[in-house]
């Protein structure tokens, strides 16, 4: 499909810098087949029914931005996928200043030999690994923030919860799961009081999900694999409340995504552990997930081409006219929208 068919004109006043605050309070529009309706993320627990299921991402994003030298040269590394316990695949900026061979030091306590390079990706083995490796992180990282924000302000410690869920908890990732960031111990209460169930699942989300599709045919355009898992006991439990009539709702394109990747043509999950760089466009029959809580999307990315695949393309494509009309706010701290998938677009 031609990328220019994802395209459309956002207002820059509609970039969320902030989340709403309480979480709850952010809008949520709910698209059901060429149904809007304005809600928001305090009315979710009402809108889903009891014996659904919510699938959540439980990874946790890390300070993976790092600056550096190599010789006296400064240099900056945003690790987006790990190969090992010392050892990651990252965006190196300026690339050319990063040879197979050279050593970097990010701080007295962190340095890295250079293993490869390809393109803005470099290859970097560690002199700490596992657990030190990430503490090490925790100490000289910064929080990755999106293009999209960290251009328009500086990273601080108010970030360091707002661009985390509540239930983050395996490290890994270099972007947050963000509709996650919606979800409040208030709100599953309110979720369990109507027998709504929660599951976790894990895909470490990489910095390629913010690089911009490039090509003009989406068969041209080749996905960044992440690394996820889910279990034989969350499969079984999702497939018996498919069983039951319950229905899945999956938080985020993370969710989806590795559902997705672990689940059969007839709709059965399996248990699911390695990496995926799974494409969903329209035109791709998405078997996993009932209903997706999502954000909004960047124009021509991949994600905005996931949720047309899910809800259908004119559906979205007038629901984000619709929420740009009446200033919704985009992106990774903005509001959410709750899809019903539509097989028939």
């Amino acid at each position: 499909m031609q990328v220019d068919l994802f395209d459309f004109e956002l207002p820059e006043d509609l970039i969320a810098l902030r989340p709403k605050i309480p979480r709850e309070s952010a809008r949520l529009l709910h698209v059901a087949g060429s149904d809007l309706g304005d809600r928001t993320i305090d009315d979710l627990p009402d809108m889903l029914r009891p014996g659904d299921v919510l699938v959540v991402n439980d990874t946790r994003v890390i300070p993976a931005r790092l600056h550096g030298l190599r010789g006296q040269a400064k240099v900056e590394a945003t690790l987006h996928k790990r190969l090992d316990t010392d050892s990651w695949v990252a965006f190196g900026r300026p690339a050319k200043r990063f040879r197979p061979g050279d050593q970097v030091v990010f701080s007295d306590g962190l340095s890295a030999e250079v293993l490869a390079r390809s393109g803005p990706e470099v290859t970097l083995k560690f002199d700490q690994a596992g657990r030190a490796l990430f503490q090490a992180l925790e100490q000289f990282g910064e929080l990755p923030l999106p293009p999209y924000i960290a251009s328009r302000r500086a990273v601080d410690a108010q970030d360091n919860d707002d661009y985390q869920t509540i239930f983050a908890r395996h490290e890994g990732a270099v972007a947050a799961p963000t509709a996650g960031l919606h979800l409040t111990k208030q709100l599953f209460e309110r979720l369990a009081a109507r027998d709504i169930s929660v599951e976790k699942l894990t895909l470490h989300v990489g910095a390629g999900t913010f690089l911009p599709v490039k090509v003009d045919d989406t068969d041209d355009h080749q996905m960044h694999e992440e690394i996820g898992e889910l279990s034989d006991n969350v499969a079984d439990r999702l497939n018996a409340t498919r069983k039951s009539g319950g229905r899945i709702v999956a938080v985020g394109t993370t969710s989806l995504r590795l559902l997705e990747s672990a689940v059969d043509e007839n709709g059965l999950f399996r248990a699911f552990n390695g990496g995926t760089d799974i494409f969903i466009t329209p035109g791709v029959r998405v078997r996993s997930a009932d209903v997706l809580l999502t954000n909004f999307h960047l124009p021509r990315s991949t994600l905005f081409m996931l949720v047309s695949a899910f809800a259908g393309m004119e559906n979205m494509r007038a629901a984000y006219e619709h929420a740009i009309d009446r200033q919704y706010r985009f992106y990774s701290y903005g509001d959410a929208c709750l899809l019903e998938r539509n097989d028939h677009d």
